[in-house]
């Protein structure tokens, strides 16, 4: 009978840098041409990318009154969205960094960038 003894070995894991960059906007067809911007900068520098990932859409509703006077009953609904998506680059280096906060995007689109 043979023993088999394991060795554990202590694995080292390299702290991974990732860029978090989430992009929001009004319009989906803006906002999907400015992630398609920013991943082809960021494979360009040969960064890796996770993503898009579409999140959640905000609805933001608001009623009014058609009339301020007579006609009180009769209201008026509007709807604002708010479309968002998150992307993920691991291990920026310095030329990714610049790349991206060099890019033009188009106006109507915010963009948070976090660094974890």
């Amino acid at each position: 009978m043979t023993k088999t003894t394991t060795k554990k070995t202590a694995v080292k894991k390299e702290a991974v840098q990732k860029l978090r960059i989430r992009v929001r906007a009004y319009e989906n067809k803006i906002l999907d041409n400015s992630v398609k911007q920013i991943i082809d900068t960021a494979l360009r520098y040969d960064a890796e990318v996770l993503g898009p990932i579409p999140l959640p859409t905000e609805f933001k509703k608001y009623t009014v009154n058609r009339s301020p006077f007579i006609y009180k009953n009769a209201r008026e609904q509007f709807e604002m969205r708010v479309h968002k998506r998150l992307i993920d680059i691991l291990n920026p280096a310095a030329k990714v960094m610049e790349a991206l906060t060099n890019l033009s995007l188009p106006s109507g689109v915010n963009i948070d960038v976090k660094m974890m």
